[in-house]
């Protein structure tokens, strides 16, 4: 306890910023995500505090961020019709807590290891390019959708693309000149001059945009009343005025439900639809870790099932890691999970003491900071790298891109995921798996070698991930690769990061004939 707590201080310098900056971001998307599941706004806002200070405190993983998910307005909605209102809604909630709990019991997170790591990467690439499609309009002061809208085809007639050049023909000046100014800081930030700058460097430029951002409109406010931003186009915290609006906030389960059998189904389909969007954020996530830290699944999916319970018993929305979220800390240079921890005590501040201060930020400063987080996760060297993999790499990621981008996550998801499973089985039907492994004792310590066999693919990543996972500590591991003709990058680049953090257990890695690894840039 004593040395989490040394880490968590160490480390309190990149997470305290960082926190700020995903508190920025989630605020409006907890908002915006509550006005498309057209529920009361403090439902998004208890999931998100929820989310940050709840799941934060059980999870296992140093850089995921949890909250409501915009992949679940669609279940939300219908469920709520369907059941007959908001608190039959919540029972089900409380059931989907409990599934992911048992999902988390029963081991059932082995499932994220299977997701190549093509079809990952294209889900992150897909996500930067909504991110920077979707903030376009409220960049430019056209905010006619939530601002945690993500889907293809929207509720008012438009499509992501069309929304753009609607958006366009609606640009509101001063939210423009605000994004604009936000968008140069942001890229000025990322220039060599200012990283080796130490005191510029100290100031974290999503919280410098934001403050930017609310001193250019007040200064609109009093020199070109004309170019103010009105309040349409800033963040809209509802205000607690008394103790009894204050009681209000919260609902709780209507038990009654349980006789219905539509809740069952909600409940279970809420549980699996939450806990497969956490698994493919957290791999997601744990990809764009630096230190390529390792989130242990079952876990995460314990942590989950415990923030939907609460949230089911306290009149919030179903929660999920969240990749934008993630993403924002990843970039805002988090080191541990005491980022996202405070980034659900900031929300909760923000709510009880501040929001009129909150209702002053423009949606066009934090617009900037999510489209910069996109082109992070979007970079041209990405694409040009995935390529380089070959076609059984490049078709599956290009395919999942395309397939998020033009429907939803997690159709976008199965459909790359089935692309990626037609060339594993091309592959397999040619090669056969093979795994062995021989252990003796040698100069006082354990010797183990791991022989690869002719064809190793990615459905072998997760037994492979045991196997190395299960290592003793101090022992000299030996990885063969002679009689490997193909090696699927997805258990390359697991061998390569198991080899990396090994020294941390005292472990000896020694590669024979092991391929290097091309290093994808995220």
């Amino acid at each position: 306890m004593n040395n989490s707590f040394s880490n968590y201080a160490k480390s309190a310098k990149y997470d305290l910023p960082a926190s700020i900056v995903v508190f920025l971001v989630a605020l409006p998307l907890c908002l915006g995500i509550a006005l498309a599941s057209e529920v009361d706004l403090f439902a998004g806002l208890i999931s998100g505090i929820v989310g940050g200070i709840v799941v934060g405190f059980f999870s296992k993983s140093n850089l995921s961020v949890s909250g409501p998910a915009a992949g679940l307005v669609a279940i939300v909605l219908s469920s709520v019709s369907d059941l007959g209102g908001y608190e039959a809604f919540l029972t089900a909630l409380v059931l989907a807590g409990v599934i992911q709990i048992v999902l988390g019991i029963i081991k059932a997170g082995i499932i994220g290891l299977y997701f190549p790591s093509s079809v990952i990467k294209g889900m992150l690439a897909a996500i930067g390019l909504i991110l920077i499609l979707k903030q376009i309009p409220h960049l430019v002061g056209f905010d006619q959708d939530a601002f945690g809208e993500m889907e293809f085809f929207q509720a008012d007639g438009y499509n992501t693309l069309t929304e753009i050049l609607n958006a366009f023909q609606h640009v509101y000046l001063g939210s423009l000149i605000v994004g604009l100014i936000s968008l140069g800081l942001l890229i000025l930030w990322m220039a060599p001059l200012v990283g080796k700058n130490v005191v510029l460097k100290a100031i974290p430029a999503g919280v410098l945009v934001v403050v930017m951002g609310v001193v250019v409109n007040q200064l609109f406010a009093i020199f070109s009343p004309e170019l103010a931003i009105g309040p349409s186009h800033l963040v809209q915290i509802p205000v607690i005025t008394s103790f009894e609006s204050f009681q209000t906030i919260f609902k709780t389960p209507d038990f009654s439900a349980l006789s219905n059998y539509n809740t069952y189904v909600t409940a279970v389909t809420l549980a699996l639809i939450a806990s497969l969007e956490t698994l493919l954020s957290v791999e997601a996530v744990d990809k764009l870790d630096p230190h390529k830290g390792r989130t242990p699944k079952n876990e995460e999916l314990k942590a989950q099932g415990i923030g939907n319970l609460i949230c089911g018993l306290i009149g919030g929305l179903p929660i999920t890691a969240v990749i934008v979220r993630s993403s924002a800390n990843v970039d805002a240079g988090a080191k541990t999970k005491a980022s996202a921890i405070l980034h659900g005590i900031f929300l909760t501040v923000a709510v009880l003491l501040f929001p009129q201060v909150m209702n002053m930020i423009p949606y066009a400063s934090l617009a900037a900071v999510l489209i910069v987080v996109g082109y992070k996760l979007n970079k041209p060297s990405l694409y040009k790298t995935m390529f380089h993999l070959g076609w059984d790499r490049f078709i599956p990621f290009i395919v999942t891109v395309l397939a998020i981008l033009f429907t939803n996550l997690l159709v976008g998801i199965l459909i790359g995921l089935g692309v990626g499973v037609f060339y594993l089985l091309r592959a397999n039907h040619r090669v056969a798996f093979d795994y062995t492994q021989d252990q003796h004792e040698e100069h006082g310590h354990q010797v183990i070698e791991i022989t690869l066999s002719e064809h190793v693919s990615f459905l072998n990543k997760a037994s492979l991930q045991v196997r190395l996972d299960e290592l003793p500590e101090g022992s000299e591991v030996i990885i063969d690769g002679t009689l490997c003709k193909d090696i699927d990058y997805d258990a390359l680049e697991l061998i390569h990061n198991f080899r990396d953090s090994a020294h941390e257990n005292n472990i000896t890695f020694i590669f024979k004939n092991v391929p290097e690894l091309k290093q994808v840039m995220a």
